[in-house]
């Protein structure tokens, strides 16, 4: 679907856990001098202007990475998080926020690999031109799905898939799982990042379950799934409530940094009193 933009979100509550999660497992990956590849199936336009008309549409970013870069006393997976949409930004202020892309690109060295992948017509050409020139960053306008079988394994055998569709069209979660399975068949080793709206649909509620039943099949390093849940349903039972990161094969520094940064989200995120987190997680085979 190519209706969907991310620029309407950028910052929010999703990203901040998406984007923590993510730094998180590329210092991880960064212990090693060994190259790693990161592919990102649904890159997006890479960054994003926060006072463009479409971010300030609905300002999202006011309830999501303005109240984290406001915290006090941040836990390190938050602090980190902070510092890298600092970097991106003048001084003191909060214009643009980074995208995955732009964050895996700042936690790159000279050996590492980033290809993006990106559908949408003007996404990708916003993406394309951040990334000109640059030879460690490869910029496809193609399915990301697709995509996976050549990127995966790299030839280093260290590797990270980032998966994070829109999930506006209901096969995005059959081919989420889809995705999954083929990557492990292909690498069993490979560090798999899928995020996915907590909504109140039988799609969204079961994607958790389905990957875990993969992961328990194929991966050998087991699964890890956090989740935040910043409100609650609309008067018609609908709505985004939250998000969640269900990451395959996760770096084993990853759960306790997340057990320490949840609770700190619920409280500088949650929009009810119900807010709350959920971590859970599984060893390998």
């Amino acid at each position: 679907m190519l209706a969907y933009r991310h620029a309407f979100h950028a910052g929010n509550h999703a990203d901040v856990l998406k984007h923590a999660t993510l730094l998180a497992v590329l210092h991880h990956m960064n212990q090693k001098d060994k190259t790693w590849r990161l592919v990102d199936t649904h890159a997006g336009a890479g960054a994003y202007a926060l006072h463009a008309p479409q971010a300030q549409k609905h300002a999202e970013y006011q309830r999501g990475v303005a109240r984290v870069l406001e915290g006090k006393r941040l836990p390190p997976l938050l602090a980190d998080y902070v510092a890298q949409v600092r970097a991106f930004n003048p001084p003191g202020e909060l214009q643009f926020y980074p995208g995955s892309p732009k964050l895996t690109r700042a936690m790159m060295r000279p050996q590492d690999q980033l290809r993006l992948f990106e559908l949408h017509p003007t996404d990708h050409d916003l993406l394309a031109q951040a990334f000109a020139g640059d030879r460690q960053v490869a910029v496809s306008k193609s399915d990301g799905f697709a995509g996976i079988k050549g990127q995966l394994p790299p030839t280093s055998r260290r590797g990270v898939l980032l998966i994070d569709p829109s999930y506006e069209i209901k096969t995005d979660y059959a081919a989420v799982v889809a995705a999954c399975r083929d990557a492990l068949t292909r690498f069993a080793e490979c560090v798999i990042l899928v995020w996915y709206p907590q909504l109140t649909l039988r799609d969204s509620a079961q994607l958790a379950p389905r990957l875990r039943t993969v992961a328990e099949a194929q991966a050998r390093k087991g699964w890890l799934h956090a989740r935040l849940t910043v409100t609650e349903p609309d008067e018609r039972g609908f709505g985004m409530l939250g998000s969640g990161m269900f990451v395959i094969n996760p770096p084993h520094t990853l759960k306790p940094l997340l057990a320490e940064a949840l609770p700190v989200l619920v409280k500088l995120l949650g929009q009810y009193e119900g807010a709350s987190s959920l971590l859970e997680a599984a060893h390998g085979l």
